[in-house]
């Protein structure tokens, strides 16, 4: 089953389950995203990507550059492992990782969540590639991806637990679109998907076929 279809199967069993009014709120914030000019601020195809210095879900300093040393990357920007949509994600990335691995790439995954919550996500869905910290989003903000929750959804993030002062250590509630870069040796760019619609994720299978096309 695609991501996609994991997607749709996870929406039909809790979607009818949210009042009609918050469905509306949510829909309208998404679409008010989509009209803004953010995605045009991300990087993209062709661009050099900045290099960085996270934390892990142990606290160890990981190094994009050492990262690059071997082979190409795959850096997954996800909103936290408080979010549903992330959680599928994570979990596709975990079962396409061999495939990756084959192709001679590394895999991170990036959030702006505390060391301790980044390492309950890696716990819970026992990942095999390293889980970052980018609190404040200072790295998503060097990819053109932070924008801040707005208001009207604050409280129904609540309402459904999702706590992001608590879970990012800050009141700022900024948020990266999630996107999925694969990182050439060169640090350059070699296939960028973002979407401001948070339920729109890429596709494992496609970012091996962009591993595959970069080995070739």
């Amino acid at each position: 089953m695609s991501l996609k279809q994991e997607i749709e199967k996870m929406q039909q069993a809790f979607m009818p389950n949210i009042p009609e009014d918050i469905k509306q709120i949510m829909q309208a914030v998404t679409d008010d995203l989509l009209e803004s000019s953010l995605t045009s601020k991300s990087l993209k195809f062709g661009d050099q990507a900045p290099s960085f210095s996270l934390p892990n879900a142990s606290g160890q300093v990981i190094k994009s550059d050492d990262l690059l040393k071997d082979g190409p990357l795959v850096l997954s920007f996800y909103r936290g492992g408080w979010c549903p949509y992330c959680n599928l994600e994570l979990q596709a990335l975990k079962e396409a990782y061999p495939q990756m691995k084959q192709l001679g790439a590394k895999l991170v995954a990036i959030s702006p969540e505390t060391p301790n919550h980044s390492q309950e996500t890696s716990e819970r869905h026992a990942l095999e590639f390293e889980v970052l910290s980018d609190v404040g989003n200072k790295v998503a903000q060097e990819f053109g991806l932070v924008f801040a929750l707005a208001e009207e959804l604050r409280p129904i993030y609540k309402q459904f637990g999702f706590d992001l002062p608590s879970y990012n250590g800050d009141e700022s509630w900024e948020i990266p679109v999630p996107a999925t870069y694969v990182i050439g040796r060169d640090g350059k760019i070699t296939y960028g998907f973002v979407n401001v619609d948070y339920t729109q994720r890429a596709e494992p299978e496609d970012i091996v076929e962009a591993l595959r096309a970069y080995a070739n």
